[in-house]
């Protein structure tokens, strides 16, 4: 294998994983804080993408620059993280908080069919696509390889400051702490003032802005298909079971792994590339029950 196929291999690896990392990161902060596996976490992620591949390819179809994509994309977010995601919380959600988890999964799973039917219903079954910014933002080349500057790196940089941010949040700021005060201990957090389940609506919402933004980001690179929130879902989870479920910082170790693996793959045996993610899965799996970075606990009876 060539040093400049090397070199493209780790390169599709790093911007696939960067994608990857921003949407399973949303999943597993939810998981962390309310304690379920959200399936329809994939819906948001596809969503995020058909707004902005639709709304985006309407807007600079118009003659609006396609620097405007950015802010967009964190626009679209908020609203499909606030008004989808806060209204499934709000409304749904909050109703089997205490029931078991095999009910929640397969609410959460009824929500992703619904969603998935709404897309083909508002968007159709055409592919959208819209990579205004990332033709703005042009190519680079690096050791003799022309890569586009978007996926070599602002998707990597957008990863590394959802990360930073997400931590910073979570530990300098009044609804971070409070946050993690209620993925430590809900009932001691309830009882000394804190109002558990406002801040179980505000971590969904951010979890399910950053599948939308993941979406976002996405639309820029791949065609906007139904479906693909199925496969987006399916690999978070791999994701943040291999990082240990509620792990941010395992998240994107994993991701990276994760992703350099499945591009390595691509390029080395093709026929693999489906399978790698779920062996790496697998094996950590068998070898670290609790994940690369969880760590076990008792169970509360």
């Amino acid at each position: 294998m060539s040093l400049q196929l090397l070199a493209l291999a780790a390169f599709d690896g790093i911007a696939y994983a960067a994608l990857v990392f921003v949407v399973a990161v949303g999943l597993t902060l939810i998981f962390g804080v309310l304690r379920i596996l959200n399936v329809a976490h994939g819906s948001f992620y596809a969503i995020g993408a058909y707004t902005v591949a639709s709304v985006g390819g309407a807007v600079f179809a118009a003659g609006w620059s396609p620097w405007l994509a950015f802010p967009l994309m964190l626009i679209a977010s908020a609203i499909i993280g606030i008004a989808l995601g806060g209204a499934i919380e709000r409304f749904l959600l909050k109703r089997i908080y205490a029931k078991e988890e095999v009910l929640q999964l397969l609410v959460t799973f009824a929500v992703f069919m619904i969603l998935e039917d709404v897309q083909r219903l508002v968007w159709g079954v055409q592919p959208y696509f819209e990579a205004s910014i990332l033709q703005q933002l042009g190519n680079v080349s690096v050791l003799g390889i022309t890569y586009t500057v978007y996926q070599l790196m602002v998707l990597p940089a957008i990863a590394l400051v959802v990360l930073v941010g997400l931590r910073l949040f979570l530990r300098r700021t009044l609804s971070g702490k409070l946050i993690l005060a209620v993925t430590e201990d809900r009932e001691a957090a309830t009882a000394i003032g804190i109002n558990a389940d406002r801040i179980y609506t505000l971590t969904f919402i951010i979890g399910a802005a950053l599948a939308a933004f993941g979406g976002a980001l996405a639309s820029a690179t791949t065609s906007v298909v139904p479906g693909m929130g199925a496969d987006m879902i399916v690999l978070s989870f791999a994701v943040a079971a291999t990082a240990g479920l509620g792990q941010i910082e395992g998240a994107a170790l994993v991701a990276l792994l994760i992703g350099l693996g499945r591009s390595f793959a691509v390029y080395l045996m093709p026929e693999l590339e489906v399978l790698v993610p779920y062996l790496i899965m697998l094996l950590v799996l068998l070898w670290r029950p609790e994940g690369l970075f969880g760590i076990a606990r008792t169970r509360k009876i």
